[in-house]
């Protein structure tokens, strides 16, 4: 759901023929008026974090018993490899990976395919802190890019003279990310019962 949801709607308009995902608006917050004349400082990386979630949440679930069957394991880190290439700069080349504007992201991308590579050995931390880090990831991936959506959303409607929706895929997110940090935190609660008891 998460991974649908970054490839979906995120903000839309007919009138104006806008239409953005998440990983779009990460690169179309950066030339609202507000933004470029300094009046709006926006942190456009929090869009990009669901994907980072998804890579969090796969390589940490998948690590969890009880295991999942090959092929649901394999499909799972298919899927949070497709969608972490969201992160990869707009017609991006070699030299552009490189430059100060796009390093972050870069960093982004090489830590999602490191967690998703080391999925098998991070089966050795515990399932209250496989939990609780995956719900706290999960949360503050939810909160920040539904925060700067709304910032942005006067400044959108002020550049276009209209004012857009918020799409079925940010919807996506947000619910896919709400139902990974209640199964996290259960999982990490139940756990951490089971080590007291």
């Amino acid at each position: 759901m998460i991974g649908l949801g970054m490839y979906g709607t995120w903000l839309r308009d007919t009138v104006a023929a806008l239409s953005l995902n998440g990983a779009d608006l990460g690169e179309f917050v950066k030339f609202l008026p507000a933004v470029q004349g300094g009046a709006l400082h926006i942190h456009r990386l929090v869009f990009y974090l669901p994907v980072v979630a998804l890579a969090v949440s796969v390589s940490l679930a998948i690590a969890s018993p009880p295991r999942l069957p090959t092929t649901a394991r394999r499909l799972a880190i298919i899927l949070a490899l497709l969608v972490s290439l969201l992160l990869l700069p707009p017609a991006w080349s070699l030299p552009s990976l490189r430059t100060s504007e796009f390093r972050v992201q870069v960093t982004m991308l090489g830590a999602c395919l490191l967690l998703l590579a080391s999925s098998r050995w991070i089966s050795a931390l515990s399932p209250v802190i496989r939990g609780s880090l995956v719900g706290l990831v999960s949360i503050s991936s939810a909160v920040l890019p539904a925060e700067e959506l709304r910032t942005i959303t006067p400044e959108v409607t002020s550049a276009y003279g209209t004012a857009p929706r918020i799409g079925w895929g940010f919807w996506a997110v947000e619910l896919g990310l709400a139902l990974v940090a209640v199964w996290s935190l259960v999982t990490a609660l139940s756990a951490a019962r089971s080590k007291g008891s």
